[in-house]
């Protein structure tokens, strides 16, 4: 309880002379008692007031351990569960399959798609790209190969291939250079339509990907 320092001043004036004469005490002396008293009960006070104030803090750590230890709890019931529906470690290295439906496609058009995070081109070759890629001399090539090694048969009207120069890299762009394949703006290797290195410092064909056919009109990209 704090200390009614009203009333102890009234106290005081009255037994101030009394206890001076009783005591022989001088009155310095007296003003340093209570100077001490009044310390003393502040110093009570505010003992008093930190435990209070502590008190509601201690509470607030439990709560927040008990939600702690519940949420962790819950995790580690559930992640059995979680755990199962992700791939195996084969499986994430070996890249999922990409399917493509190719019914958007129109003759002529190249798209890019990404596989195990390389570009992949998908070419819908034409007619006349076909028949360039069939007749063309390719035992004389720097990296000789029919082109019938490098489409699925039946579907000769589709080529996919790797994006990436087989020089230092770089992605080619479609439809371009001497042979209606593909040029690479780094330093000028040339592809034709079967994809096959026919001009430049590129040392091989654009590389071949694993994929097959489940449909006529869809591809799937990782699997052969």
């Amino acid at each position: 309880m704090k200390p009614s320092w009203s009333r102890f001043s009234r106290a005081r004036r009255v037994n101030y002379a009394k206890f001076s004469h009783e005591s022989g005490a001088a009155p310095q002396d007296i003003r340093l008692r209570i100077g001490s008293i009044r310390n003393a009960a502040a110093t009570q006070e505010t003992k008093m007031t930190a435990i209070t104030s502590a008190q509601p803090n201690r509470r607030d750590v439990l709560f927040l351990a008990t939600g702690a230890l519940a949420t962790v709890g819950t995790a580690a019931a559930i992640w059995p569960f979680v755990s199962q529906l992700n791939p195996d470690a084969a499986t994430i290295a070996a890249g999922f399959p990409l399917e493509v439906d190719l019914a958007p496609l129109a003759e002529g058009q190249v798209i890019k798609v990404f596989w195990r995070g390389q570009p992949i081109f998908i070419n819908h070759r034409t007619p006349k790209e076909i028949e360039s890629a069939q007749t063309a001399d390719w035992k004389s090539m720097r990296d000789p190969q029919p082109d019938s090694e490098r489409v699925k048969a039946g579907h000769e009207q589709w080529l996919v291939v790797s994006a990436i120069c087989t020089h230092l890299g770089c992605i080619p762009t479609e439809h371009q250079g001497n042979y209606d394949g593909w040029f690479c703006q780094c330093h000028g290797s040339q592809y034709d339509s079967s994809g096959r290195i026919r001009l430049g410092p590129a040392p091989l064909n654009l590389a071949l990907v694993p994929y097959k056919f489940t449909a006529d009109d869809k591809v799937l990209i990782g699997e052969a």
